[in-house]
């Protein structure tokens, strides 16, 4: 009886496995995140690579600490013809209005990474709104257009985050490609593992004042173009309407 018993509980074990597996697989319609079941408890998922047959990717510079090495980035993009995405804490913004003009000028997209770079995670939503709506106006101010996309601190978000942005009308955007810059790799090592693991839609995660991000940049636009890749912001990459996210994190465009 004992091992009947021990069978049956087992058995009920393995059901609600792949109950659970084939949850984790279905793809749910979303706004600017996906829902995802783990249990009983849904989770929701931003952005982290669009699926395309375009060979297309976009270049995000993450925008916090420091500015010197801003105006030369700039110059790069520029230099090869490519746009980008550069998302601001709203404190960087207001010790450098001069550089989000520059930036804005070059016609360079620009996005929200917070006004103080906390962890969304541990803020409650009025903390997350002014996180959010300081810095939008921040930017606003000097740029005189509107935000649409932001990036979490650090990459952590939880569902209160992501229904208070899809509110708010911003898209959350995450990384495919890590570049590991801020570690002090070389020149040559960030642009191998940008190439190493690129792709149709993939987003790639730099920062504006990583050691060597002056090195690598050329290094990254001269193989991602020389490969066929078109280089574009997040903006010009991303699905604006009739999208969906799977539990991946992948845009995908709906079905007709």
């Amino acid at each position: 009886m004992r091992f009947l018993v021990v069978k049956k509980n087992s058995l009920l074990l393995a059901v609600m496995a792949v109950i659970s597996m084939i949850l984790l697989a279905i793809d749910y319609n979303g706004g600017a995140s996906a829902t995802v079941y783990f249990g009983n408890a849904p989770r929701l998922v931003p952005i982290y690579s669009v699926e395309t047959t375009e060979k297309k990717v976009a270049i995000s510079f993450d925008t916090a600490w420091g500015a010197d090495k801003t105006m030369q980035i700039i110059k790069i993009l520029q230099d090869y013809g490519v746009n980008a995405t550069f998302f601001m804490v709203g404190f960087w913004a207001e010790d450098y209005p001069e550089m989000v003009k520059a930036i804005d000028d070059a016609g360079i997209e620009i996005g929200t990474h917070s006004n103080t770079h906390p962890d969304f995670t541990t803020l409650d939503e009025s903390q997350m709104r002014l996180e959010l709506e300081t810095s939008i106006q921040t930017i606003k101010k000097i740029t005189s257009k509107e935000v649409e996309l932001f990036r979490a601190p650090y990459g952590a978000y939880n569902n209160a985050m992501l229904n208070l942005t899809e509110e708010m009308n911003l898209k959350t955007i995450q990384w495919s490609v890590d570049t590991l810059d801020w570690k002090g790799l070389s020149g040559v090592e960030i642009c191998e593992r940008v190439m190493s693991t690129v792709d149709n839609g993939s987003i790639i995660l730099c920062h504006n004042n990583a050691d060597n991000i002056l090195d690598a940049l050329p290094l990254i636009l001269e193989r991602l173009i020389n490969a066929g890749y078109e280089v574009c912001s997040v903006g010009d990459l991303i699905f604006k309407d009739d999208f969906y996210i799977d539990h991946l994190g992948i845009q995908r465009k709906n079905s007709n």
